[in-house]
């Protein structure tokens, strides 16, 4: 829902007491990072809009949703089942198998995906000995309509599918790199995988997962989101320590989430980076969460400073400067 031009309380501070706020005094040199979440309080105070994903769920291949074994495409009801169930589920393909059909096919459906009922519809004609199927009046067999569910799952829940089925068959753009980001992720070492239709940061499994960068209509996009989930990344206990156990929609969730994107905001800003979603779209969904604590975007600022510093730590500062 459009928030409009609503002013936010706690939002209200001049740009000089943001500095102040987010320094701890009135120290005379104003960082790159200070200037950057100026900036974003400044675009906060006149006004929040809804932020929008970046990237394209449809990025996959168009049309009918299809069987991934057989190619063969559903009809009827199954089809609006599907396209609803790609919407919902934000799925970057319309293909579609079962979980005997992904062993099957050397893959897997990863634990804890849902799957999606279908339905098959058919009619048979009893064989000699099916009084039931007799017709009462010629003694004709008549068929009788029967209805069999399946569950299916989409091909983004799946793991370990053969090439030619991890492939759409309309070919992806190629993608815009951005050597100073592109190094920086490189030289971190995290498990960062790309694919799917989410980008999250799993701290169970520690690793990064986003879209491929061609589903993104801006492919810059690609880097935001992706320096985002590394800002997520650096909170995991065997770095910098950061709470992550909040639940969506919780303080502690919007707070985890106000640093990995000022974490963003600041690697953009150090690499050369201009996004076209703005970091303060997405902030201020998060400080609607968090109007009963006015500093918390300062706070956020600074470990997303911490958050940076370490990234940054893993390459050659001059280097990524002169590529940036």
């Amino acid at each position: 829902m459009a928030v409009g031009n609503r002013k936010r309380k706690g939002c209200g501070k001049s740009s000089k007491a943001a500095l102040r706020a987010v320094r701890g005094g009135d120290g005379p040199r104003v960082s790159l990072y200070e200037e950057v979440t100026a900036k974003i309080i400044s675009q906060l105070e006149a006004g929040i809009y809804p932020w929008a994903q970046p990237w394209s769920s449809a990025a996959a291949v168009p049309g009918l949703p299809r069987n991934a074994i057989s190619g063969r495409a559903y009809s009827g009801i199954n089809v609006l089942i599907l396209w609803g169930a790609v919407i919902d589920g934000g799925f970057a393909s319309q293909d579609w198998l079962t979980f005997k059909q992904a062993l099957a096919a050397g893959g897997c459906v990863r634990k804890g995906e849902r799957g999606q009922t279908i339905f098959y519809a058919d009619r048979f004609t009893p064989g000699d000995g099916h009084e039931q199927g007799n017709d009462a009046e010629g003694g004709q067999k008549r068929s009788i309509p029967f209805l069999k569910r399946f569950t299916v799952f989409n091909r983004a829940q799946c793991d370990g599918l053969p090439q030619h089925l991890s492939t759409d068959l309309t070919p992806l753009p190629e993608r815009e790199l951005h050597d100073a980001a592109e190094a920086l992720i490189k030289a971190t070492g995290a498990d960062f995988r790309t694919g799917g239709a989410r980008a999250y940061y799993s701290p169970s499994d520690d690793h990064v997962q986003v879209p491929l960068q061609p589903a993104f209509p801006a492919q810059i996009d690609y880097y935001r989101t992706a320096l985002h989930e590394l800002g997520h990344w650096t909170g995991h206990g065997s770095r910098l320590g950061r709470d992550q156990s909040g639940r969506f929609g919780s303080a502690a969730y919007a707070r985890e989430e106000l640093c990995a994107e000022l974490t963003s905001a600041f690697l953009c800003a150090a690499l050369g980076i201009v996004p076209s979603v703005r970091h303060a779209d997405y902030l201020g969904s998060w400080l609607t969460v968090l109007r009963a604590d006015a500093r918390a975007i300062f706070k956020a600022a600074l470990q997303a400073s911490k958050a940076a510093d370490y990234l940054l730590a893993f390459v050659d500062q001059s280097r990524l400067e002169e590529t940036a």
